[in-house]
């Protein structure tokens, strides 16, 4: 094991305390950002790259990361007055950005950033993966093992084994269960 990983660890141990639950083991690299920790759920084996930005409402909203997820560089994660929820054994590529919250924007006379925020479950489903710079927007709902594009800018409902490409998002392949093999749609 590298010197790095061992201050990884050390970081998890730490963070054991400020999380509101992590299982060991679990490593978490350098964060850039955490508000709200105690809002953040881990299962087993965690794994979280240098760079993060993990940002939680101060209401009853918490992100719930299950067991044998890894998580590359520079993620940025917001979670507000909802739960952000991400399944086990996911892979989150680098430079990914995962919200459950957008700004209205209806008054032509004020400011996006002043206007009221909304919030939509969002959750990232077991075995899913997601491709290096991809957004995933307030709402989205990822079935069992879909595979995310890179820069795919994802909304909507997507349901079990379906690659998913594009911005706007859209469905590209399906696994048939029958044939056993990705097909085209």
């Amino acid at each position: 094991m590298s010197f790095r990983k061992c201050f990884w660890i050390l970081r998890g141990i730490i963070y054991k305390i400020r999380f509101e639950k992590i299982i060991f083991p679990s490593y978490i690299g350098k964060p850039i950002f955490i508000n709200n920790a105690n809002k953040i759920r881990c299962g087993r084996k965690f794994r979280i790259y240098p760079g993060a930005r993990i940002e939680i409402g101060k209401n009853n909203s918490k992100i719930i990361i299950g067991n044998n997820v890894s998580i590359g560089q520079n993620l940025h994660m917001v979670s507000y007055n909802e739960n952000l929820e991400i399944g086990d054994n996911v892979t989150i590529s680098g430079n990914v950005f995962i919200s459950n919250c957008d700004h209205l924007y209806d008054d032509i006379d004020t400011s996006v950033l002043e206007q009221p925020i909304i919030s939509k479950k969002t959750t990232i489903g077991e075995g899913t993966f997601l491709g290096y710079g991809c957004v995933i927007l307030a709402g989205t709902n990822l079935g069992k093992h879909c595979i995310v594009g890179s820069n795919a800018v994802v909304r909507g409902n997507f349901s079990d084994y379906s690659v998913i490409v594009g911005a706007p998002a859209r469905v590209v392949k399906k696994y048939n269960l029958e044939k056993k093999c990705w097909e085209k749609c």
